[in-house]
């Protein structure tokens, strides 16, 4: 018998979420961000300490034994719809998530992989796969070449890159690797090429099990990024109904005219779907469903596309103010035209659902 998805919030990750959204609010505002891309760091100093160390997740989803909270991607999921709504430049996804899920279908042996994910899990570390970010999934063994890797996300900020080379997995100091800063379209998640070295390094897995470890890794990230494109649009969504409440032409909120309330409406049932897809997948993950690789693949086709509509329609419902620089909703657009790509384009995700239910698509 199939267990049933739930698709609520549990008084614990509503917990989660309001600690987050306070420490976001306090430290990571807009106008501090639209400062930091400024500078060659968009990371704010201090924000991934208090985030990963001081509420601790990092760890969510390592368990107890192996020094983490021992919680699940549902709340890691919460943790990523924050991170979304503030459009916050940190490694969560990428060490948090993806790295970290890498490593632990390899730390159960103990040994070195064991080691780091502790370290990963107490945010004193932070580990990025060397990958391009573009990578789904089910990506086949020959989208991950040897040599340099373009687009690695959140590359400047890793303490340790884990690399897939033909005969394993290696850890991969920071120290040890040459990386050379790329201009991303969205600046808050930085792009680096990275070259690890071909000698370097300590080997965690080797062959298969190497291979089965990066390809949990990428699942867990594609279904979880789900969460963040889900907070995204709905802060989009609500930035587009205040405005539109507060902005008067002809004596009437421009909210009111009959053809924006379409638009919004429709933004809303587009979002309510991308919040049942993301959280369906984030339980998927969580109960070790076998039908994670198809809940996560429906998850991403649906919800890169929410994401960047609700941005477009956020920009454009804020007239000749959504076009500025100074104006946050470039941050979203340009996050969510990234994260359109990231791990998997939606024609990607479309054609591994077609596979998996046994559909081809039509030529």
């Amino acid at each position: 018998m199939t267990a049933q998805t739930d698709l609520l919030y549990s008084e614990t990750e509503d917990d989660l979420r309001a600690a987050v959204r306070a420490l976001l609010a306090d430290r990571a505002g807009h106008q501090v961000l639209l400062d930091r891309i400024e500078t060659a760091d968009p990371y704010v100093p201090g924000l991934w300490k208090s985030l990963a160390g001081d509420i601790g997740a990092a760890g969510l989803l390592v368990p107890e034994e192996l020094g983490g909270q021992g919680a699940s991607h549902r709340e890691a999921a919460v943790v990523l719809e924050e991170l979304g709504r503030a459009v916050t430049p940190l490694p969560y996804l990428t060490s948090a998530v993806v790295a970290t899920e890498t490593l632990l279908g390899l730390a159960e042996q103990g040994g070195p992989a064991a080691a780091l994910l502790a370290s990963l899990a107490s945010g004193e570390r932070v580990a990025v796969l060397a990958v391009p970010f573009a990578t789904a999934p089910h990506a086949g063994d020959g989208d991950l070449a040897e040599g340099p890797v373009r687009a690695v996300a959140d590359a400047v900020a890793a303490d340790v890159f884990l690399v897939p080379r033909p005969d394993g997995l290696y850890a991969v100091p920071a120290a040890d690797a040459a990386v050379t800063p790329l201009t991303p379209l969205d600046l808050t998640r930085p792009l680096a090429v990275v070259e690890p070295g071909a000698a370097s390094g300590t080997r965690l897995a080797e062959g298969d099990a190497a291979r089965a470890a990066v390809r949990r890794g990428l699942l867990a990230g594609a279904g979880l990024l789900a969460s963040e494109q889900l907070g995204l649009a709905e802060r989009c969504l609500e930035e587009t109904v205040r405005h539109t409440r507060e902005r008067h032409q002809f004596n009437r909120p421009v909210g009111s005219f009959q053809a924006l309330k379409h638009r919004m409406a429709q933004l809303w049932l587009d979002v309510v779907g991308a919040r049942a897809a993301a959280r369906a997948a984030a339980d998927a993950l969580a109960t070790a469903s076998p039908d994670a690789p198809l809940t996560v693949a429906v998850a991403q086709a649906y919800c890169s596309k929410v994401a960047v509509r609700a941005a477009e329609e956020c920009v454009q419902l804020h007239g000749g103010i959504g076009m500025t620089w100074e104006h946050s909703a470039h941050l979203a657009l340009k996050r969510a035209k990234a994260d359109q790509i990231a791990l998997g384009s939606a024609g990607r995700h479309q054609d591994a659902i077609a596979t998996l239910t046994n559909l081809p698509a039509p030529r």
